[in-house]
């Protein structure tokens, strides 16, 4: 492990060789070398885009000890992960990925309770923000302030407060955390960002090297490649793609919360998690950046199984312990 602090900033390369985490490791927890897991990335996402005829998609269920309710809040729809013994007064508030046309699924909602249970989180709120392209900006961003003032409203301290994205919803997380800053409105204690779309230009290195590596949101991936990096984003609408409204790598990010930024060494938004980790730098952000080799976009979310999925877990776990 490479460790370096420079500004307040831990930068956490892994491009070299993975942590070695000393805490126990499941034992359902698949390890590949290079070469078998892309094989078996490429063969599940081929799966899960030709499903068998029999196939029968996954349902999430709580947990013993949490209950998931529907709710609505301030408009907006919303899912409510309760712990009934809670042990501490965290709470995650997640933005789902999808390229903004997408909704929740129950992988995300999987992914929610893991890092609930993981921090002993009291409450998830899985946010049902409306979608591209009948929605465009900022639509999203006024969904995700009507929930979080509404749950400050109800007695829920910003210190106590995490937001998590994946992809899009760390777009819409960074957005939102920009528009408290804004207007003088508390912020969260901690950003968390799995692959976040940190542009919605497309003249990145990355999304032209890592195009066919990338085997999720690549071009042989899933058909949000369209959508992020060969069509005008739906979500953009009229705006130039360079809008930091749009694009936070070209916001003024002081007075941001810490964050964590957690990517994939394959994947497309390589170049923007290592930019909004600069800008970060230079604006004096606390921020953690971590590159898993050879991993694809988004993987925490559609590779539970695999012991980098363990790995950036822990990490979370570890970076929520450190500022909460």
């Amino acid at each position: 492990m490479r460790f370096n602090t420079i500004k307040k900033i831990s930068v956490f390369f892994l491009a070299m060789s993975l942590i070695f985490i000393a805490n126990s490791i499941s034992a359902s927890e698949l390890r590949l070398d290079m070469t078998e897991r892309q094989q078996y990335i490429e063969n599940k996402i081929y799966n899960i885009l030709h499903p068998a005829p029999d196939f029968k998609s996954y349902k999430f269920e709580a947990s013993e000890g949490w209950t998931l309710e529907k709710l609505t809040l301030n408009n907006v729809s919303v899912e409510r992960l309760k712990a009934e013994k809670p042990k501490t007064d965290r709470v995650i508030i997640q933005f789902h990925g999808g390229g903004y046309t997408n909704g929740l699924t129950e992988g995300h909602r999987l992914l929610g309770a893991k890092q609930g249970i993981l921090i002993g989180a009291s409450e998830v709120y899985y946010v049902h923000y409306r979608l591209a392209p009948k929605n465009v900006y900022p639509a999203a961003l006024d969904d995700a302030i009507a929930v979080y003032k509404e749950l400050l409203s109800a007695g829920i301290k910003s210190e106590n407060i995490i937001f998590i994205g994946d992809s899009a919803g760390g777009n819409l997380a960074l957005e939102l955390s920009l528009y408290l800053k804004k207007h003088g409105l508390s912020q969260p204690a901690a950003l968390a960002l799995i692959s976040p779309w940190g542009t919605f230009e497309q003249n990145a290195t990355s999304r032209i090297k890592n195009r066919d590596r990338d085997l999720v949101l690549g071009s042989k991936g899933f058909p949000l490649y369209q959508e992020v990096q060969v069509r005008k984003p739906s979500y953009a609408g009229e705006m130039e793609l360079n809008d930091p409204r749009l694009s936070p790598i070209y916001a003024d990010l002081r007075g941001l919360p810490p964050m964590l930024i957690q990517i994939g060494g394959y994947e497309l938004f390589v170049d923007d998690g290592i930019s909004l980790l600069n800008r970060a730098l230079s604006d004096d952000v606390e921020a953690t950046f971590t590159a898993y080799p050879g991993m694809p976009h988004d993987f925490p979310l559609l590779l539970p199984e695999l012991h980098e999925t363990e790995l950036s877990l822990k990490e979370f776990r570890d970076f929520v312990e450190r500022y909460l």
